[in-house]
This record gives C-alpha cells, structure tokens and sequence, in this order.
C-alpha cells in the first residue's frame, strides 16, 4: 500500500506541474520580460521539484515522518528543496500571469513552509539526534 500511495502522490505532482506550465504558456496575454522571466521561473521551479522529490523517493510523506535522512544530492546543500522550488514557481507564476495582487499568496505560502520544515527538523532531530543537527549545520534552510 506504501507504494501505492508513493506513486499516487507523484502522479498528483506530476499533473499539478505540468498544468502549471501548460497554464503560464498558453494563457491569454503578452509575452514580454516579465512573462519570459515567470516561465522560466516556472520551468525551473518544476525541475527543482521533480529533482528533489525523485532524490527523497519513499522517505517523502505528506505529513512529518522519519524514514531516513536523505543528505545526498540536492538534499546535500538544501534541507527542503522542494519547498524552495516550490516557492520558485509560485513566484514565476505571479510574474508571468500579471497580476500583481497575487504576490499577496506568496508570504502567506512562505509563512506555512516555515511552520512546516520546523517541524519536519522537530521530527527528524527526535529521530537521528547528532546526525541530524550535524547535517543541518551544513545546509541551507
């Protein structure tokens, strides 16, 4: 079953990207710097995202569990990549779409992944203890 919902789950982020990136290119409006900028903000965004979450495989989960502690690639220099990747594309999606009211989202979206990698770090330092702190030491939010 674990498995099961693994795969559910990146399928639901594999389609959530893709309609971000279908959205941000085919919507009405014209294509300048700042739209440029979003997309490959956008772009960016979805790779990083993909990227993390293929290199957490099976130790992701929705809500704050300790499977392992993955230190290896991108988790090598970011503690929560997909939360900074995420926040990436929001940001390229405001830009592109231009409207500027949506720029409001942003540090409520930024204030709940903060609320959220500190008690995924409360879960993980429970968990693996010094091995823990030490990696926390060398990487980034």
């Amino acid at each position: 079953m674990e498995g099961q919902r693994f795969y559910a789950i990146t399928m639901a982020r594999i389609v959530s990207i893709v309609a971000f990136v279908w959205f941000v290119f085919f919507m009405p409006g014209p294509w300048g710097w700042q739209r440029d900028l979003g997309t490959l903000l956008v772009i960016a965004g979805a790779i990083g995202i993909s990227i993390a979450h293929y290199q957490l495989g099976s130790s992701f989960s929705v809500r704050a569990e300790a499977h392992h502690l993955v230190t290896h690639g991108i988790y090598s220099k970011i503690r929560n990549p997909i939360y900074v990747f995420g926040m990436l594309l929001i940001a390229g999606f405001v830009m592109a779409s231009h409207r500027p009211r949506l720029w409001l989202i942003l540090p409520i979206v930024i204030i709940v992944q903060i609320v959220r990698a500190r008690r995924e770090a409360h879960v993980l330092e429970s968990a693996f203890g010094d091995a823990y702190r030490q990696y926390r030491r060398k990487t980034w939010f």
